[in-house]
């Protein structure tokens, strides 16, 4: 079953629920009361937060599966005897003549016409096929797709934990996000005949989020720009990767500063039995300050590595590929994937994010579970989220040099509603062992 398929069974059992308090009061001929009104409220808000997650992972499901659809009939196109030309190819890929790295400094430095003929029909390329990022994203070049996407030569962590969070456009201009916390509510009380109404002037502060510059450079010699084969894209993919990792580290970061719960986890010798009391704590204490469910346990690959390694006193593990072998601590739909794991603990989700510190505590090898909900980690971006920007500074002529530039803009904060996170720490979560 799919992700979506499973945001969608919780969001209608909840409705469910909310829908059989009703039916119950109305066949009593009775009203609600205010603790049946407070689980429909409650109901209600977790219904809201789930459609927001079914509407992004239903749409990641379509694109996937399209992706595939797609994979599929280039397959399929390449053995059959005749050609069909299903669209125009790009400009730049793979196998394209033109290398997108020499175009960009051969337009720049060599007023190449050619060069930027090309240039300019792979950016009329990008706004096409990126029809909801507006003008602004397109202020530098846009790095070809392809370039971002073939295996790199390096490997690194990637971006886990942003992809999961709540994304919004970056505005145009200025370095600073101002947004309003509301910091002392209404108030409403019962009233006495005649009596004057509760009455409590509302009063908010500013959250300002800073706007942060990731970037990256690298020199390359001319002789391997103009004369080597592929150096733009082992160029490209390697600057790429590093900067959504980057960027990555620093969302992670946001959530250990920002995560407004705390759980310690106190143990010199470390076992999940004693680790899971620890994660349904962090799970009430969003749910007690937050006033709705967590959907998303972010942790380490170590620490989930610690969870399925885990055995019962006859040796069975305690976590399990199917939830039926047992009563198990995680269930899972096959073999661990980095990222979304495939696992979930009490019914959450279970990201592994490499970049998930693992220096914490006062020995500085503990590692941090963050236990909330992902609607209310914000992430600012321009464009599709690639850092757009190419640029060629100082080229270092008399080494016969270019110095490549990436780099992009983003904002992000878990600090809008902390208590949507809670952060478990403690000598429970040093180094494992297995």
């Amino acid at each position: 079953m799919s992700f979506s398929k499973n945001l969608i069974e919780k969001r209608d059992a909840s409705l469910a629920k909310a829908e059989a308090i009703v039916e119950a009061a109305q066949s009593e001929a009775r009203e609600l009361t205010a603790e049946q009104d407070a689980e429909i409220s409650a109901a209600l808000d977790e219904v809201r937060s789930l459609d927001g997650q079914i509407a992004k992972h239903s749409e990641l499901e379509k694109r996937s599966a399209e992706a595939a659809e797609l994979r599929k009939e280039n397959k399929i196109s390449a053995v059959v005897s005749t050609t069909v030309v299903k669209s125009e190819a790009r400009t730049y890929h793979p196998k394209a003549d033109s290398s997108f790295m020499a175009d960009a400094f051969a337009a720049q430095f060599n007023n190449d016409y050619s060069a930027q003929e090309r240039l300019n029909r792979h950016m009329t390329e990008e706004r096409i096929e990126r029809r909801d990022v507006d003008s602004g994203a397109f202020a530098g070049l846009v790095v070809p797709q392809y370039l971002t996407e073939l295996a790199a030569p390096l490997a690194r962590a990637g971006r886990p934990t942003a992809d999961i969070a709540n994304k919004h456009q970056l505005p145009n201009a200025g370095l600073t996000i101002s947004l309003s916390k509301i910091t002392t509510g209404s108030s409403v009380a019962a009233q006495t005949e005649k009596a004057s109404v509760s009455e409590t002037d509302m009063d908010d502060t500013k959250l300002d989020i800073s706007v942060k510059t990731f970037a990256g450079q690298q020199s390359v010699t001319r002789q391997a720009l103009e004369r080597g084969t592929n150096v733009d894209t082992i160029v490209m993919q390697d600057l790429v990767r590093a900067y959504h990792t980057t960027l990555n580290t620093a969302v992670v970061a946001e959530l250990l500063a920002s995560a407004g719960q705390t759980v310690t986890y106190t143990d010199a010798s470390p076992t999940v039995p004693e680790l899971y009391p620890k994660l349904l704590d962090a799970i009430q204490k969003v749910q007690t300050t937050f006033y709705a469910g967590p959907n998303v346990i972010i942790m380490h690959p170590r620490r989930l590595a610690f969870i399925l390694a885990a055995l019962d006193s006859s040796n069975r593990p305690l976590a399990v590929p199917t939830p039926y072998a047992m009563n198990p601590v995680a269930v899972g739909n096959g073999s661990v994937q980095y990222g979304n794991s495939g696992y979930s603990i009490a019914g959450l989700p279970v990201i592994t994010d490499a970049t998930v510190s693992t220096a914490q505590g006062a020995s500085t090898n503990q590692d941090t579970i963050y236990v909330g909900n992902a609607q209310e980690l914000h992430l600012w971006e321009q464009g599709n989220g690639e850092p757009m920007m190419l640029r060629f500074e100082q080229p270092l002529a008399a080494k016969l040099e270019v110095l490549a530039v990436v780099y992009g803009y983003a904002a992000f904060t878990a600090n809008r509603y902390p208590n949507a996170f809670a952060q478990i720490n403690g000598t429970g979560l040093v180094t494992p062992t297995f």
